[in-house]
């Protein structure tokens, strides 16, 4: 089994909506792809957000029997539920990061449920939140190997520690 793949609003919307031509089916692969692998995670924030986006916003729109049926399938992905350990997580993400209060959430649910891969296009592709990569689903394609999902840590600006260098005479 592979790592957990969490998946933002926006990747679930898409993959329902068919006039993103372009889009849609990119989504709708990686939806597929973590249904079959049983690696997709999100969080009760992504549905709630889902739902109200495929009702209300969604032209032409989900039935509100069609919307919370696709909601209860993903709850069998056993979504991160806005508790007090998230609210904490999101916190201390938000402080550190600077992102957004939704974003910070986001990233934290990802990080409670181990994920190593954030789907998003909200938040910079192959940026690192701890252990979260973030990536587009579109600019990532679902078949690529999960090598790629983690990017070579950062190269630190500091000067590394102990004895410094003899300088030859």
């Amino acid at each position: 089994m592979s790592a957990p793949v969490f998946v933002d609003t926006k990747v679930l919307v898409y993959a329902r909506d068919l006039r993103e031509k372009a889009k849609q089916p990119a989504a709708a692969l990686w939806i597929e792809q973590l249904w079959r692998e049983r690696s997709g995670r999100t969080s009760t924030q992504v549905l709630s957000e889902f739902y109200v986006t495929v009702t209300r916003k969604l032209k032409p729109g989900m039935s509100a029997a069609q919307a919370w049926d696709e909601v209860n399938a993903f709850l069998s992905w056993h979504p991160q539920a806005v508790d007090a350990a998230l609210l904490e997580r999101a916190y201390q993400i938000e402080q550190r990061y600077h992102l957004s209060w939704w974003d910070s959430a986001v990233v934290g649910a990802a990080q409670l449920q181990d994920c190593a891969l954030l789907l998003t296009e909200d938040l910079q592709d192959g940026a690192v939140f701890g252990s979260v990569t973030v990536r587009s689903p579109f600019t990532l394609a679902a078949e690529d190997p999960r090598a790629i999902y983690r990017l070579p840590p950062p190269e630190s600006a500091h000067r590394a520690r102990g004895r410094p260098a003899r300088k030859p005479r």
